[in-house]
């Protein structure tokens, strides 16, 4: 019955979003669908019922069904602020959000799904609107700190997105006192007048107790922390060692040598690499992933958690893992000189850097070594005479390594690949928890050459798949939206940077020809952040639909099943295609029904992690500024608003010197140069001019930090005289290639590293041509898989 209802629903949307389509009765569509049988209509009609209450569709007075788009309504999700205000990011790929003043929101509450009638006159070019139907509430349960009174208490909430508290009867407060941190569930929503009402459900501890504050994050995004008892029981009965009879049907290459090269800590050790030279002069390149499909089957406690994690998740001071340790530490990783379960991706690859042919299959190894990215760097940057004596025998291979990612990276700019080195920091903390430094951290060598590899890997497993015409999931990038991408070309017009050519047709070549130019200035960083945030988020899909920041048409993760969801999903699609050789209809179906689900589920589930990461890193860093009050550092401005201007410290900390601090004139906010111009002294600040700061307030509750300005840093960045003229590469046009037209081309996402470029969130045009459409490329056909 379910499935009858949801295929008419999906042909109703289909239906309604033709361009002549107007607003139709029961009957009218009843005939335009042909629907005779009585069982059928009653189907039907509870699928325009179903559509309703999700606010898919809207009902007029007239009881005629559209879209809510068409009738200047939208759908989407509300994201609360602080002041009152709100935005409506609608479901609609690709539409503006809407801005909801405080008087207008009708009780919404941030994370609230809602219907918004867009006002017909709005300010400026902002679209306004109000909420006419709070469609779902988005959230059950408030993370924040208790505050008590005489006859009840109440709920400061940590997420400053909710602008309310929360009103706690006495009998309600489950012994919480003053400062406890808790987890409240919400009993009843605002309504009118009425705040919402909630009861303790969680006393975390006191906000001062160490511990307390990442708990409180873990709490407010729903992480889940501890495994379910059955999940713990399978990941038990798992055997620890390896049974016999499975090495028959795998490749043995265990008298290969091959490393696995990670950080010193590193535990879950997924991935495993070797490099020989062949003798055409090619290279031969093996990543070799830790076999997690095997262990973990479709189904199983241990596979459904997983899905519901969908990924591991690295705070400062702790990692919640996907998968039990028993299985991420033991069985699953790779582990120095044991034998151990794998899916191999081997590569022929040219002295030019192309994956003239491929083969992936599974296989059993034996790793040779375990090496770390500072005894690697040692070798290759360092040249070390003790480290290279102590692994004289790997030595040749990690030079010829060092040549292959460098051919691999040459091969990836050429293309138009976009390099972003942004300054990674890391906070580290004792025991309890209490910041003791914050560190940059470092791009090596080490790092660099296996970051080429896994992307190797990533690009040829989704080249392999595309070309099979299987359902799979890929990793994808799509076009930056024109709007955005118009006012980054704006912004950088004030360091005398011009784009020709149109926004809506960029080639990641362009801003990668910018990201060079910039590299070493002083506005190095401040554009390059400014172009991340002018581009979309990369997300898992059911389609290959090429990824604009690698500058690749084909792309998915491989590379790490013990930490991410979808890449044991593409683990067990090889599984299913290429080892069981099942590619029968059945099979074809249900994982077209499976893999949007499971695609939509991970990219939700990764942002939730991103924002807890993010969040405890901020968290930590205002704490370990707390005794800094009255220090002063020299900084850049990194971002300039009407209310002041945020200060970036080298270390990567980041705070504000409000407007108000800005005492020796009056500053004016020029919104089109991102500048506070002073009125009377005639004083500039811009975004990446060096100043120096001096620590005045910190609050580690608001993750806040506030400087106020010593003096500028050296002499202020004035306009160039001359400029520099980039081309977007729209000039050129190429038809996107069809099945029959093959293009080699060539990815790993480890924690804490550069892996893909991704801003905020979007749609895109239907009729917009791809990145890759853009510039002339050599013809090729389609590689050799073995």
């Amino acid at each position: 019955m379910e499935e009858t209802i949801q295929k008419h629903i999906d042909k109703l949307l289909q239906y309604m979003r033709d361009e002549a389509y107007k607003p139709l009765t029961v009957q009218e569509l009843e005939e335009a669908f042909g629907i005779q049988d009585s069982g059928d209509f009653k189907e039907f009609v509870k699928a325009l019922v179903q559509m309703e209450e999700k606010g898919l569709v809207v009902r007029t007075r007239s009881n005629r069904y559209g879209l809510p788009q068409k009738m200047n309504l939208i759908r989407g999700k509300l994201i609360g602020h602080a002041k009152g205000f709100a935005f409506v990011v609608p479901d609609e790929p690709g539409m503006d959000d809407i801005f909801i003043p405080p008087n207008e929101t009708n009780t919404a509450m941030h994370g609230d799904t809602v219907l918004a009638r867009v006002s017909t006159e709005s300010s400026g070019t902002r679209r306004e609107g109000s909420i006419i139907r709070i469609i779902e509430r988005g959230v059950q349960q408030i993370v924040g700190t208790y505050v008590e009174s005489k006859s009840f208490g109440f709920v400061i909430p940590d997420d400053k997105k909710f602008a309310s508290d929360i009103f706690i009867p006495k009998n309600a407060s489950k012994g919480a006192v003053e400062g406890h941190k808790v987890v409240v569930k919400l009993v009843t929503y605002p309504d009118g007048r009425k705040s919402a009402e909630g009861e303790v459900i969680e006393i975390l501890g006191h906000k001062n107790d160490p511990g307390v504050d990442i708990l409180s994050v873990i709490h407010k995004h729903g992480l889940p922390m501890a495994f379910p008892d059955d999940v713990l029981t399978q990941a038990n009965e798992t055997p620890d060692t390896i049974d016999e009879s499975e090495l028959a049907n795998r490749r043995d290459l265990r008298n290969e040598t091959i490393v696995t090269i990670d950080g010193a800590d590193a535990k879950d050790l997924d991935d495993a690499v070797t490099v020989t030279k062949l003798e055409n002069g090619n290279y031969k390149l093996g990543v070799h992933i830790a076999d997690v499909s095997y262990y973990v089957k479709e189904g199983t406690p241990i596979d459904v958690e997983a899905e519901d994690r969908a990924t591991s998740v690295y705070l400062v001071d702790r990692v919640i893992p996907m998968i039990p340790h028993r299985l991420s530490n033991g069985i699953c990783s790779l582990n120095p000189k044991v034998d151990r379960l794998v899916l191999s991706c081997e590569m022929e690859i040219s002295p030019e850097g192309t994956v003239v042919s491929n083969e992936i299959f599974q296989s059993v190894i034996k790793t040779t070594e375990r090496m770390t990215y500072y005894d690697v760097n040692r070798i290759l940057t360092d040249k070390d005479e003790e480290t290279r004596a102590r692994y004289e025998s790997l030595v040749p291979m990690f030079e010829l390594m060092e040549e292959l990612a460098e051919v691999l990276r040459n091969k990836r700019m050429k293309r138009g690949a976009i390099d972003f080195d942004f300054k990674e920091s890391k906070v580290l903390v004792d025991e309890e928890g209490k910041p003791t430094d914050v560190v940059l951290r470092e791009r090596s060598v080490a790092e660099r050459l296996i970051e080429e590899f896994m992307l190797a890997a990533n690009e040829t497993v989704a080249e392999h798949f595309h070309w099979m015409e299987v359902p799979f999931i890929y990793r994808i990038h799509e076009d930056p939206k024109e709007d955005k991408l118009r006012r980054f070309f704006e912004f950088i017009t004030n360091f005398g940077y011009i784009v020709k050519g149109t926004a809506n047709d960029v080639h990641p070549r362009a801003l990668q020809e910018i990201i060079e130019e910039v590299q070493g200035k002083p506005e190095e960083m401040v554009i390059s952040t400014v172009m991340l945030r002018s581009m979309q988020q990369a997300k898992y899909y059911p389609e290959s639909l090429g990824h604009f920041g690698l500058s690749t048409e084909f792309y998915t993760h491989f590379t790490s099943p013990i930490r991410r969801y979808p890449d044991t999903i593409v683990h067990r699609l090889i599984r299913t295609y290429l080892i069981e050789g099942k590619i029968d209809e059945a099979t074809r179906e249900k994982w077209n029904a499976r893999l949007p689900e499971i695609a939509e589920h991970s990219s939700k589930m990764e942002r939730r992690a991103v924002d807890a990461e993010r969040e405890t890193d901020e968290l930590k860093k205002a704490e370990y500024m707390e005794d800094k009050v009255g220090v002063e550092y020299d900084g850049i401005i990194s971002s300039v608003t009407n209310f002041g201007m945020f200060v970036e410290l080298p270390n990567t900390i980041e705070g504000l010197v409000h407007v108000s601090y800005m005492t020796d004139d009056y500053y004016r906010f020029d919104e089109r140069h991102f500048a506070m111009i002073g009125e009377r002294t005639g004083n500039v600040f811009r975004i990446g001019d060096e100043i120096t700061v001096r620590v005045v307030k910190v609050n580690k509750d608001e993750r806040s930090i506030d400087f106020e300005i010593v003096g500028m840093k050296g002499t202020r960045r004035e306009r160039p005289e001359t400029t520099r003229v980039f081309s977007t590469g729209s000039d050129t046009r190429k038809p996107r290639r069809n099945k029959q037209q093959g293009e080699a081309k060539q990815g790993r996402s480890r924690n804490g590293q550069k892996s893909e470029s991704g801003g905020g969130q979007g749609g895109k045009s239907k009729n917009k041509r791809k990145f890759y459409d853009n510039v002339p490329k050599s013809k090729s056909r389609k590689r050799k898989n073995k």
